[in-house]
This record gives C-alpha cells, structure tokens and sequence, in this order.
C-alpha cells in the first residue's frame, strides 16, 4: 500500500523491453519506501506477470541478522522461478542506536557491526541464495547502494560505516556478477543508487526537502534497468543512468 504522504496519483507505467512478457519480478524489502514504489510501479505494468516481496513481515520472512531465514525463503520461492527482475531495496544510513559518524572519533565497533549487518552481510546472503533463481539468458538483479560509497567520490569525508558498508557492497556485486557470467550468461548484476529519496532513511538529513517521491526515484531507476545488458553486469549505476567510479 502506498504511503498517502506520497501519494501523486496513477503510477507510473514502467516499460521494460529487454525483460519477457510476463515476466516475474521480486523485490526484497518491500516495505520500505523505495521496495513498496518498486512493488507497486511493476504491479502497475501490464507485462510483468508476477510480482513478489520479501522482508520481516512477509510470509516466508526474512531476517538479515538469521542467516537461515534467508535460505528458507530462497527455497520457498524456487517454485516461481526463474525470477527475470530482483530488486534488493534495504540498507540503513542510521538506526536507533548508531548513527553516521562525523569524525574518527565516533566509531564504535557495535554500531560498525550493525551498519554492516544490514548493509553489506544481509546482502550479500542474498546474492547467495537468490542470484541462482535468476533466468540464465534473460534477467536483472539490482541491489541498493548509494554514490557515497564510491571511494573515488569521496571528497567530503564522514559516514564512515555507511560510506564502507556500501563500498563492501559494490565488490561483493562486482564479484559475484564474474561468477554468476559462467552460468548466467544472460543476467545483469548491478549496484544501483537511487539517489536521495524521501524515505525513513532519509528524513534526519532533509530528506522531505531534498528527495524525490520514491515513485518518481523508482521510474527513473527502472528505465536505467532496462538499458543495461550483460556487458554492464557488475557495474555501479546512479538512477539517471551515469556509470559511477568505484
């Protein structure tokens, strides 16, 4: 269900040619502001046949800190697949007790651990049991990370566990795109920033000023998906379709 604070009428109608008729679509973190967009753009387009979420309070659940919630659920859903679009839409820039660290005095190892948790291990026991349950010839998976996390652009410093997190993140993608080409010839495997939205996540940092309507943000990043093709796997995208540097 949409939120009402960013309810801007019909949805958009996302066009995914490279993507089969009918094609099934999952999104993990589907709650979220971004995973609900995600969900509900495709449900909204006529050629996706299916569409699936995944998260705390799905049925099967997941759980990033229960490694086998993870494994369950990817053996759960085997039945439906092979899944043509995963959209991966988690990751926190703050929780309730670690927040973005300004200064090297700031870094705690508990708040390092739970940043990393959600933002890199989480994901990555994703890329683990669900990349297999992609089409070999013909798919997308994306995962959500952020241009902070690109070491080339880093030019203002702070955030270390956000900023790591996510560069984790792009190798970890970047690393198993080189794998998943052996047997997946077809598929694409990407980092994907969605630049700042209006989100939870967001909202601390002027997100509601600054962001963009999670639909909006959504159609953008959909079009950036479906231009991409197997010589883009493994590459850092942002949601207006620039490459961006590691």
């Amino acid at each position: 269900m949409r939120s009402p604070a960013y309810d801007r009428g019909p949805l958009p109608r996302p066009v995914m040619p490279t993507l089969p008729d009918r094609f099934q679509a999952l999104v993990i973190g589907g709650s979220g502001a971004i995973g609900s967009a995600f969900a509900d753009s495709l449900r909204a387009d006529g050629r996706c046949g299916q569409v699936l979420t995944l998260g705390r309070g799905t049925l099967p659940a997941i759980d990033y800190l229960r490694e086998d919630t993870l494994a369950e659920a990817a053996q759960a859903l085997r039945s439906h697949s092979p899944f043509h679009l995963i959209v991966v839409a988690t990751g926190v820039l703050h929780t309730a007790s670690a927040q973005p660290e300004k200064r090297l005095a700031d870094l705690s190892m508990s708040a390092m651990e739970e940043v990393f948790r959600l933002n890199t291990f989480g994901p990555a026991l994703v890329l683990r049991h669900f990349a297999p349950l992609l089409d070999r010839q013909c798919s997308v998976m994306a995962l959500l990370s952020a241009k902070v996390g690109s070491i080339g652009d880093n030019r203002l410093g702070g955030w270390y566990s956000y900023r790591a997190s996510k560069a984790a993140l792009n190798m970890l993608v970047r690393t198993a795109a080189i794998e998943q080409r052996r047997t997946h010839p077809g598929a694409v495997l990407v980092a994907l920033h969605p630049g700042t939205v209006k989100s939870g996540l967001s909202r601390p940092f002027r997100g509601d000023e600054i962001g963009r309507d999670p639909f909006e943000a959504t159609a953008q990043m959909l079009q950036v998906l479906e231009s991409l093709g197997p010589a883009d796997s493994g590459g850092f995208w942002a949601y207006d379709g620039q490459s961006l540097p590691w």
